[in-house]
Parts: structure tokens; sequence; C-alpha cells
């Protein structure tokens, strides 16, 4: 049996428990207890509350950090070693996350990039898509079906005020009487006689006809007060006649209002402060704006007796009057201001003759002597130099520190008295440098070049001594103005003198090719050329000197300039076969060819294994039909050099002159010993697709693959071999497998996109467009096939989007040139043509394209010069432009030629 009691009453409560808590009780009283009872916990239960607050003290010491001194020593005092101590790691942590802040911003970015490509917003898949609804018309606008709600209780209720009623008969009847003409006069019509209507005050009728007729005359008369009585031609401008109107100032209540308070705060100016010249000034400005011109005179001359030694007040007085209120008003002047020269200048202007501004100029250079703007003039105005220089000579007793003057003056003088006048010159300003310049150009005009470089080097000396503070690049200055003046000699004395100032030893080549890159983008050639001599004397062994001054010579020399150059560039550095080569090119383009062939025999000895030298001497003696001499040096290079290049130029002269076997023997050779050699295997899948053999030209291109997996023509070629048999799906599947091996190539896939096109397959060119632009999003190759696969409506808004991607890409710039022809917009065309061949001059489609479109729309002048540019531009690269200048059939023409059968195939 069960037992009666139970368990819990024997036990002990638990802690702080209140009997009858669950049923809302919070205790009870006895008659013993003295007050209210006491109040339960505020929750269910304080042990509770307890052990959660000793479980989270025993986490917090389980997952304390010992480098954190907030237990054992919370109590110890924070001093000075511990603040400094953390300032000190702080700074580390701040210098380290320095240190790695660029390689994380930049990792960060690039995986925000991936991102963005991987998820485009939304707004970027239907950009293109929302562009396109521009061409919606409106009529396709309008035609759009409304998706109504066919809810019941959200069904579109019927507007009362579209209901329909009918129409009484009363109201159709006075619309009928309303539209109907009046054919007979009324009983009060016929009373007052016709359409004259009574006045309500005398009774009289007015009569409308005659007041028309009377303004008619009025305007008569008017017309024919400005009109030529005489001559019987009207002196009214027909077409301005109206328009006059415009000059007429019409004012709005904003701006009276403006021009009230600002009239107000300048009489409080003015009223305040009489002696402030520049609130008269103001308060006559204003005036003069709000079109009061009277007004304004009267303030500014009231202004002229306050302030009578402001010489402002007395040149706006005399700009508000005409010219003869303006001399008496500078005469007036001039008494309370002789020493201003602006008042004298302006007095000057106002004259009308010579003799009246000179007489006035002697005048004021009696009150003001030392002025040089009034001395300038003053020499100006004398149109017989003898005079100029009486005038110069006084100046410069007068006033001794200017150098304009004195320069002015030895330019008058013979060359005898121009030198004792610098010396003067020189004698009370010895800190200018232009006195010093000015006397060696004084020597140079006289031929005497020796004496200009003592006198520039003096200069140097001189002027350092005397503490005057002129750097090497304000020197270098002063040599391209000399320049520019035509001063050659003392520009050469300057830079020699001061280019080496205040440059250390190792940071000199760097910092003169610097000056002398900038003295180019200046157009200061001289300049250039000096540096560029005095840094190959510091530098002779330097090579990269040697080319750019050659360059140099080259782009603004003649051509007897750059061979003497080449030949003292060789000599210190006979190692470099760039110098050589140009040597031989300049040769063989003066039509010099046994001095080319000299200039190669000396590189030969200098460099005896040098493959450029072999392939210059070669192309030289082909150029020139010995063909025979060439195969015998491409003989001995391959024996001696032995380089690809020189097997592949050995093959292609033998294709050249048609002895196929010999090339196809060669190239056997050359495979075995460069197998990875990708142009050999294009030359043997050529030659056997011209000789008809497709079977071996498909295994010629099979083993080059394979063997080359990395060169995109060979995958190209193989392609178009399989579509030129009729595999088209072949084709497909070459290309493809080149993509793979490939990736992220655009000439694959615009290849690919090709091949669907010439396949008549649109869909399907598209949908790899769309692949090929998400995967090379900047390949402006691809950017122009789509811009041409789209309408020509789209076309424009697709080329933005190109530009966007890839702004200064050549093929994309001459693509929206093409745009511009198509639409006839000629002078765009040509802007847009000119920045492509400046972006990428080596591109050769982009100067065919500039060339067809100046036979179209050019003048002869501007084809010659599209030609001549392109000439010395010597453009190598380009898709059309390769396969024409590679082509056996236009082996040895030059780029003119070229240019010409490129444009011919461009459609």
């Amino acid at each position: 049996m069960f037992s009666v009691t139970k368990d819990f009453m024997n036990k002990e409560a638990p802690p702080n428990y209140v009997a009858g808590l669950g049923r809302g009780a919070t205790g009870f009283t006895t008659r013993s207890d003295i007050g209210p009872a006491r109040e339960g916990p505020s929750d269910f239960s304080d042990a509770l509350q307890k052990k959660a607050q000793q479980d989270e003290e025993d986490d917090d010491e389980r997952f304390q950090d010992p480098d954190n001194e907030t237990g054992l020593f919370a109590s110890a005092p924070y001093e000075e070693d511990d603040e400094e101590a953390d300032k000190i790691y702080e700074a580390i942590d701040s210098k380290m996350d320095e240190r790695r802040k660029a390689r994380r911003e930049a990792r960060e970015k690039e995986e925000l990039e991936k991102y963005r490509a991987e998820r485009p917003k939304i707004q970027q898949q239907f950009a293109d898509l929302k562009r396109g609804l521009a061409s919606v018309t409106d009529h396709e606008w309008a035609n759009l079906p409304d998706v109504g709600d066919l809810v019941g209780k959200n069904r579109k209720k019927t507007n009362l005020r579209e209901r329909y009623y009918a129409v009484p008969d009363s109201l159709l009847e006075k619309a009928r009487e309303e539209s109907q003409y009046i054919n007979k006069l009324d009983a009060q019509q016929q009373k007052f006689g016709g359409f004259t209507t009574p006045s309500p005050d005398t009774g009289m009728m007015t009569n409308f006809i005659e007041i028309g007729q009377a303004r008619d005359k009025v305007l008569s008369l008017k017309l024919d007060q400005i009109s030529d009585s005489v001559s019987g031609q009207t002196t009214v401008d027909p077409k301005g006649y109206l328009t006059d109107l415009n000059s007429v100032v019409i004012k709005s209540d904003a701006e009276i209002g403006d021009i009230k308070k600002a009239r107000l705060l300048l009489n409080s100016v003015i009223s305040t402060n009489p002696k402030h010249a520049p609130g008269w000034i103001a308060a006559a400005r204003l005036e003069e704006v709000a079109g009061k011109l009277a007004q304004a005179r009267i303030i500014i001359a009231k202004g002229c007796e306050e302030c009578p030694k402001n010489e402002d007040v007395w040149l706006e007085a005399a700009r508000l009057n005409n010219p003869d209120a303006a001399r008496t008003i500078l005469a007036n002047a001039v008494q309370h201001l002789p020493q201003s020269v602006k008042i004298w200048l302006h007095a000057v202007k106002l004259e009308t003759d010579q003799k009246g501004q000179k007489k006035v100029l002697r005048r004021a250079l009696e009150f003001v002597p030392n002025s040089v703007k009034l001395w300038k003039a003053a020499v100006n105005m004398e149109e017989n130099p003898s005079d100029a220089r009486i005038l110069l000579a006084r100046a410069t007793e007068l006033v001794p520190l200017s150098v304009e003057l004195w320069l002015a003056l030895s330019r008058l003088e013979s060359y005898d008295n121009a030198k004792k006048v610098l010396n003067r010159a020189r004698t009370h300003i010895p800190t200018s440098h232009e006195i010093w310049i000015a006397a060696a150009r004084l020597e140079e005009q006289q031929g005497n070049e020796k004496m200009t470089d003592k006198i520039i080097a003096r200069a140097v000396t001189v002027l350092s001594e005397k503490g005057s503070v002129l750097g090497r690049d304000q020197w270098l200055q002063e040599a391209e103005n000399c320049e520019k003046e035509g001063s050659v000699g003392t520009c050469q004395a300057i830079v020699r003198n001061t280019i080496n100032m205040n440059i250390e030893e190792q940071d000199k080549k760097a910092i003169w090719m610097e000056d002398a890159e900038s003295c180019i983008s200046h157009g200061s050639i001289e300049t250039a050329r000096v540096i560029y001599a005095q840094a190959l004397k510091a530098f002779p062994g330097k090579k990269s000197i040697w080319r750019r001054a050659a360059f140099l010579e080259k782009s603004h020399g003649t051509r007897e300039s750059l061979e003497e150059l080449l030949q003292r560039a060789v000599r210190f550095c006979p190692q470099a076969e760039v110098l050589w080569l140009m040597g031989a090119k300049e040769k063989w383009l003066a039509r010099d060819v046994n001095g080319a062939r000299a200039i190669l025999t000396e590189a030969f000895k200098a460099n005896p294994n040098s493959e450029q030298i072999w392939l210059a001497a070669v192309k030289l003696e082909a150029e020139n039909g010995e063909y025979e001499r060439a195969r015998m040096l491409l003989q001995k290079a391959r024996e001696q050099a032995g380089t690809e290049k020189v097997w592949m130029k050995s093959i292609v002269l033998e294709r050249q002159l048609g002895k196929i076997n010999e090339a196809l023997t060669l190239l056997d050779e050359a495979l075995s010993k460069y197998p990875t050699f990708d142009k050999l295997w294009m030359i043997k899948g050529q030659i056997e697709d011209e000789k008809g053999d497709l079977p071996k030209a498909r295994e010629a291109y099979r083993e080059a693959v394979k063997n080359c997996p990395k060169s995109i023509p060979l995958w190209i070629l193989a392609s178009r071999l399989e579509e030129k048999v009729g595999l088209l799906i072949k084709a497909r599947a070459t290309l493809e497998g080149g993509r793979l091996l490939n990736p992220k190539n655009p000439e694959l896939w615009c290849e690919a996109i090709r091949v669907e096109l010439r396949g008549s397959n649109i869909n399907m060119a598209k949908v790899l467009l769309a692949k090929a632009l998400q995967e090379c999003p900047n390949s402006g190759l691809l950017w122009s096939e789509a811009i041409f696969m789209e309408p020509r409506a789209q076309r424009k808004t697709k080329s933005v989007d190109a530009l966007k991607k890839c702004d200064n890409d050549p093929i994309i710039i001459s693509t929206v040139a093409r745009l511009f022809w198509a639409e006839r917009k000629v002078d765009k065309t040509r802007t847009w043509f000119e920045k492509a061949v400046k972006v990428d001059p080596d591109r050769g489609d982009s100067w065919a394209w500039f060339y067809k479109f100046e036979c179209q729309h050019g003048t002869e002048q501007q084809q010659e010069d599209v030609i001549s540019r392109c000439v010395a531009a010597e453009p190598h690269h380009g898709e059309k432009w390769q396969a024409i200048a590679k082509d056996m059939k236009n082996v040895g023409k030059n780029a003119e030629h070229v240019l010409k059968l490129v444009a011919d195939t461009l459609s």
C-alpha cells in the first residue's frame, strides 16, 4: 500500500521557497505577525539565478584571455610604462596592417570583380534590353495590351463620368442655331444703325472702322519718317527691325528689387564713409547697370571730389564719359595725382593723333621720369631708330635698373656700342642673366662662337658668386627660348655649361634622358641634340643613348647627320647590332647598296654569329634581285648561326623562287631540329594546300597542333582547311579544341563566330558571341564583330558599350569611324580614323580603312598624306595587312603598294 504521508514532507524545502507561489500567492500572515507578509522573489527561483551566475563566472574564468589582465592583475595600477607598451603594440599592429593593405585591397578588388563577373546585377543583365526599348515606336507603345485584375473585388469599377446618356432635343437645337450664319440684322441693330455701339454717357456712336483706319494712317506716317524720301530706298532693316527690341533692357520685378536694395546699401556706404573710393565706383556702376548713365556720371563726379587722391575713381569717371569730357577729367586728375602712370597712359589712349600722344607722353615723363612703362610707350611711338636710341639712352640714365631698357638699347646700337651698353648694364645689374645671354647672342651674330661659350661660362661663374639663384631647369628653359629665337649657338653654349649643375654622378644618365625627352616634346630639337651630345661624351659606351640620338636624327635631322652619328656609334658600341642595321638601312634607302654591304661586312666582323645581321644581309641581297648571293648567305648562316629564323628565311626564299621541292626538303630538316617552331608548320601546311594535296595538309596541321598547342594561327589555319574541304563540324571541333587548350583567347572565339556566319547559322553565331564576350569582355575584336552583327539602328548603342569596355583599342576606334562613315559624317569619320592610327600606328588595317575613306571623300593631298604617314610608320600587323603582305604574290612590294592592295580588298 502507498503511504499516506508524501515523500517531500520530511525533506528540507528548496532554497528561497515560498509556499503558494505557483498559485499567485505571495505569503500569509498570522496574528503574531506585525505588518504585511513578505514579498516573494521577483523571479520564479533565485536559485536558478544564482546557478546561472555561477556558471557564467566559471565560463569567464575558463575562457579568460591570459594577455588581458582582468583577473589577477585587475587591481594593479595602470602606469606610464603600461601605456607606453600599449602604444608600441598599437603602432606595430598599424604598421603591419599598412604593409599588407595594398595587397589586401588588391585581393579584395579582384575578388569583387570576379564576384561581379560571375553574379552580375539584374540591372546589368538587362541593360542591353533596356536600351533596346529606345527603338520602340509610339504606335507599338500605344498597342501594348493592359493586363487587368480579374479578381471580383479588385475589378475596376465603371467611372460615372464615362457613362453616356441620351442628349435632349433642346441641346441639339441650340447647337444647330449657334452654327448658323446670321444673314439679317435684329431690331436693336437696325435701331442704332450698323455695328456701332451707343455710348452709355453721351449717347454718341463709336465707329470702329474709323479707328482702324486712323491706326493704319499713323503707322504709315511713322514708317515714312524713317524712310529715305530722296532715293526712294527705305532705311528700315527688315531683319533687324524686330530683333532690335532685344537691345531694350527689360528689368524684372526681382532685378528691380535687387537694384533698389543695392542702391540703399551703397548710399549708406558713401554717406557714412565718403572717402571710400570703391563705394563711389560701385554706386556709379550700379546706376550704369540700371540704365541711368547720367546719374552714374553725377555720382562718380562726386566721388572724384571726395577722393581726389585715388586714381581708380578718376579712371572710372573717364570711362563713363565721352572722350572730350574724359580728357578734361584726366587733366584734373593729373593735377591731383601727377605721379600716376595709369592716368597718364589712359590720357595717351584718348588722344586721336600720334603727335598728341607724344606730347602727353613727354609731359608724363617730366612728372614720372623713372617709369619704365612710360619710357617703353614713348620709345614705341618713335618711328626713327635714331630718335628711339636717344630716348633709350636717356631712359637708361634715369632708370638704370631696368633690364628691358638696356636690352632694347643694345639692339639698336652697333656691335661696338652694344658691347659697351651691355658692359654698363652688367655694372648696374650684376645679377641679371638676361644681360649675359644678350651678350652671348651678340657675339653669335658676329660669328664668334668661342666667345659665346666663354661668355656663358663666365656668366655661370659670376652669377653663382653674386648669389643669383638660377637653377638648372631655368637655364634649360633659357636655352629653349634662345633656340626659338634663332640663337642656336647660345642655346648650345648654355646647355654645355649648365647641364652638370647640381646632379649626382649616378643620376646623370637618367636625368639627361628625361631632359632630352622633355625638350623634344616642346619642339626644342637643337636643345635635345646638344643634351644627347653631352651625354654621349660622358657615356660613350651606352647603346641606349646612341639609339635615342639616332632616332632623333632620323626624325628631325638629315641623312648625312644620321650617317655620321651612326658611324661614330658603331665605333664606340661595335656589339650593338641595332646601330649596324640602322646604318645599313639608311644606306639602302639612299640607294647605296654597296655602302650597305660594306656596313654589314663590318658588322659581321664585330658580330660573327649574329642572326639579325645575317638576315639583314640576306634581305638586302633579295631586295636587289641577288637571289643566288642570298641563298649562299643563308647556307652559311645555317652552318654558322643555325637558328630557327634562319631556317625559316631559307625556306621562304626557296618558296619565293618557286623551288617547292627544295623548300619541302629544308622544311623536313628544320622540323626535325625545331619541332616546336609553329611558323615552320604553317609554311608546310600552306605549301601542301597550294599543291592541292589536302590530306597531307590536314596531316601537317594535325601534327602541328600537337607540337605547338599554344599557337593560335595554327588552330585557325587547321579550322579553315576543314571548312574548305566542307567539313563544317570538323572545323567547329578543331576550334573548340583550341579554345580548351587556350582559354580566354579572342582570336579563336572570333574565328568560331565567323565560321557560323559563313555557314549562315546566325543564331549559333550570336550564342557564341555572347559566350565569347563573357570570357573576353575587353576584346576589341569581339566587340567589333558584335557591333556589326547588330541591326543598323542599334549599332551606335553597341559601340558605346564597346568604348566603355575597351576605350583605346584601335579596332573599336576604326569600327566607330566606319559607323560614322556609313552615316556620311565625313569630319567625324576622319577624326576617329586619325585617332585610330595614332593609338596604334603599327596596325595596317587602320591605315587601309583610312586610305579607302580618303579615296572616296578626301582630296588628292589628303590621300598622299595618309600614304606618306603610313610609309613612315611601317605597319606590320593587322588581320588583312598580314594576309596581303605575306602573300607570295606581293613579295618585295613596299608599304604603299601593300596599303593600296589592302584597301581594295576591304568591304
